[in-house]
């Protein structure tokens, strides 16, 4: 299964606020188009529902989500052999869907009954499971192992929020780095779980949680003040950013790490011209996608880049300024989310040897990808020629 990464941005905000209380087109430079890739609407849950979001993908090529209505409520659904079905709330109220792994177990989140509280919750063999909190209001899951153990926040009975570790039927408080509060992001096959904490100094640093113990990982030395992991693989190699004490408005003023051997290292930018980097996403073979800002003092002018190796490639951009990475599979394929030249909106974009192509959307102007498996499938959502949002799957038409 994949290795996702999470927003560098959300994860910090987290911290503080708990402190605080039709056919795609590969295009060329030329601006030819060749159909590559066939983006499949994937509908809606029915009348009502205004828009879908397909969230997540696995192996089986089973897509999760969420549909949303006028009224702002929203029920997470399963797609699956061309079916989508909306799954079960804990009170007939809300829903949403973030991950799934390849067993077809979901996580998400519910509304409970009155009094309504919004609870991570599991959805396994056409049943939810409300995983509770830790004593406190609400919780959010933010991913799921193959071995079903889930990660996330959650408010804690005196209101601060902590990261969890849900398995065998039980939430776990993992407890802080001496702050007020943390945040589990990601969790591996060996039951490693990485995250960010308030420390008793007030600072935000990356963690390793393993056999009950949080372990600092610190920054990238005395320049840099903060830093956040955001995704960890089987072999136990972490990344995500750490952060100089100011951030001006020119972009990116942090490097992305890579923590392995109980070292963190920086994996730096492609050259003077980059203000900083930043990673999203790991393999298993140690690849690493992320994007690295300009210094021109453009703001989000950001080109993806790709770390292997040892080496650092910038991969460039679809002619605007701006690139967000998602995901990378074991293929290296790459997925992300960035402005088309001549345009002021986002395609989702597929990265593999060497070419970008432009996944398209469904006559509308907007697209965004959120994953892919290892098949050639990927799942995101795109405006209709109506302009209503709706989940897709891009499968790559094969040459017979």
């Amino acid at each position: 299964m994949l290795r996702f990464g999470t927003t560098i941005a959300l994860v910090v905000t987290i911290i503080a606020v708990a402190a605080a209380s039709l056919v795609g087109s590969q295009t060329s430079p030329a601006g030819t188009v060749s159909p590559q890739w066939v983006i499949t609407d994937l509908g809606t849950l029915g009348p009502g529902f205004t828009s879908c979001t397909g969230a997540d993908i696995n192996e089986s090529g089973q897509v999760t989500g969420g549909c949303g209505t006028a009224s702002g409520n929203g029920r997470a659904f399963l797609w699956r052999n061309g079916t989508m079905t909306g799954l079960r709330t804990l009170g007939e109220l809300s829903s949403v869907a973030v991950r799934l792994n390849d067993h077809g177990q979901i996580v998400g989140t519910s509304l409970t009954p009155k009094p309504a509280r919004r609870h991570a919750v599991l959805w396994q063999n056409g049943k939810i499971v409300d995983l509770g909190t830790l004593g406190g209001r609400s919780s959010n899951p933010r991913a799921i192992s193959e071995r079903g153990q889930v990660v996330g926040e959650s408010f804690t009975a005196s209101g601060k929020v902590h990261a969890f570790l849900w398995q065998h039927g039980k939430m776990t408080d993992l407890g802080t780095l001496g702050g007020g509060s943390s945040s589990a992001v990601a969790i591996n096959e060996r039951g490693q779980v990485v995250g960010s904490s308030l420390t008793t100094s007030g600072r935000t640093h990356a963690f390793m949680w393993q056999n009950g113990k949080m372990t600092d990982l610190g920054t990238l030395g005395r320049a840099y003040s903060d830093s956040a992991a955001v995704a960890i693989n089987d072999r136990g190699q972490i990344i995500g950013d750490s952060f100089k004490p100011k951030v001006t408005q020119t972009g990116q003023h942090g490097h992305a790490f890579l923590w392995q051997n109980g070292r963190m290292n920086d994996l730096g930018t492609p050259g003077r011209a980059y203000s900083g980097s930043s990673a999203v996403a790991i393999n298993e073979r140690g690849q690493i996608v992320g994007t690295s800002a300009t210094g021109d003092g453009g703001i989000g002018r950001r080109h993806l880049v790709l770390w292997r190796n040892g080496k650092i490639t910038d991969l460039g951009t679809l002619g605007g300024g701006f690139y967000e990475a998602v995901a990378i599979n074991e293929r290296g394929q790459v997925i992300g989310n960035s402005v088309p030249a001549g345009s002021s909106v986002v395609h989702g974009f597929l990265w593999q040897n060497g070419r970008i192509t432009d996944l398209g959307t469904l006559g509308g102007a907007e697209s965004d990808a959120s994953s892919i498996n290892e098949h050639d499938q990927i799942v995101g959502v795109s405006n209709t020629a109506k302009g209503i949002r709706h989940a897709v799957l891009w499968t790559l038409q094969r040459q017979t």
